[in-house]
């Protein structure tokens, strides 16, 4: 059975859910809506921030254990920095990752667990590694560092695999198609002043708010996990995602506040003889 096969049985493992629940619902008050949250998630950059970060650790763990199998004896001081700058970029580098994986649920959730367990298994022995080798024992060291390196890459596998198999940390409305010309969606008269009604459009869902005499439309599920805007909070300039609260504004799509990385679609209106149009993709 290949690593693959391996990680969708956990998605599938329901045990997890005693580790991982707890967990999750003690992150956010660690972790509440507002600035941290947001510099976490990424928000300000416009992508998920951990996997950025995870390049810090992983390539200085790496390097170390490279140096330790072919750089001799006169590479031991350098091995020891890196595994040393390592340890300390994983702090943010967690931080940022217990984050978005608070976020997350059923299978996601999950994997996330096992993939958590594997960094910290790796950290714990990466900083066993450092103090075997400054206490002169470097046969020790190089040993914990290979079983680390190991641990390490198995856990980056199940990084992988939350973004690329499972969508976590991507752009939720990536692959969505609005309309390509004018398409009427709705009797003008159906859609009353301050109300939000969601919409299918040629398979993607829109949700429509009347605003005096403009009508906004946007991408119905939102960018950071697929939460339905028609079922959040709307305050005549922006929404807010009953999920995880992310907020948006209704005139251009821009993120008001995390933890979505990425605007929300937002889409041309018209009305023509009593009929709301919706158009092409505006931003």
């Amino acid at each position: 059975m290949g690593l693959y096969e391996l990680s969708r049985r956990l998605e599938k493992a329901e045990g997890l859910d005693k580790i991982g629940d707890p967990i999750a619902e003690f992150v956010p008050k660690l972790i509440p809506h507002g600035p941290v949250k947001d510099l976490l998630s990424g928000t300000w950059l416009g992508h998920s921030l951990h996997p950025v970060l995870t390049d810090v650790p992983i390539g200085t763990w790496l390097s170390a254990t490279m140096l330790d199998l072919v750089g001799g004896e006169e590479s031991r001081d350098a091995s020891e920095k890196l595994i040393a700058i390592g340890l300390l970029a994983s702090l943010p580098t967690a931080a940022a990752g217990l984050s978005d994986w608070s976020d997350t649920m059923g299978g996601e959730r999950r994997v996330g667990v096992v993939h958590a367990a594997f960094n910290t298994a790796s950290l714990l022995l990466f900083g066993a590694s450092l103090a075997a080798r400054r206490r002169g024992r470097h046969g020790l060291g190089v040993a914990l560092s290979l079983v680390a390196t190991g641990t390490n890459s198995l856990g980056a596998y199940l990084g992988g695999h939350l973004s690329l198999a499972q969508g976590v940390g991507v752009d939720q409305t990536a692959f969505e198609e609005g309309p390509g010309e004018w398409t009427a969606v709705l009797p003008e008269a159906e859609l009353p002043e301050g109300e939000a009604l969601k919409v299918d459009v040629g398979g993607t869902g829109l949700l429509l708010y009347r605003s005096g005499n403009h009508i906004h439309a946007l991408a119905n599920r939102c960018t950071h996990l697929s939460g339905p805007l028609d079922e959040g909070e709307i305050d005549g300039s922006t929404v807010t995602c009953p999920w995880h609260a992310s907020c948006f504004r209704l005139e251009d799509g821009s993120v008001v506040r995390g933890p979505a990385r990425a605007p929300q679609p937002v889409y041309a209106t018209r009305i023509t003889e009593g009929q709301i149009e919706v158009g092409t993709q505006t931003n």
